[in-house]
């Protein structure tokens, strides 16, 4: 019998970096973290974590989404000069709202 398989998968390729840079902080490749996540699927008989859905509401994905694209590079974050500027907004964003 051989001593290893191959899988192979497909991925976008910002999930495959993200994952990559992910694991090399833990000292482990993509396929060292594949066959951990296999491994223990076997040992819990099942996924190794829960499956549901998410627990935020559209509004917060959205934010969490914006932060991701902040954090990236992808969206320039919003600069204010002072406090009272960022007040203003939020108070001018929340009365829309209304």
């Amino acid at each position: 019998m051989a001593k290893t398989a191959n899988i192979t998968i497909r991925i976008d390729p910002e999930t495959k970096a993200n994952a990559e840079q992910l694991f090399s902080s833990f000292g482990i490749t993509v396929t060292d973290a594949i066959s951990i996540f296999l491994h223990k699927s076997i040992m819990e008989g099942g996924l190794p974590f829960e499956v549901k859905q998410p627990r935020f509401n559209a509004e917060t994905e959205a934010a969490i989404e914006e932060a991701r694209g902040i954090i990236a590079g992808k969206i320039p974050a919003k600069r204010y000069g002072s406090a009272r500027e960022l007040f203003n907004e939020l108070d001018t964003e929340i009365t829309a709202k209304l």
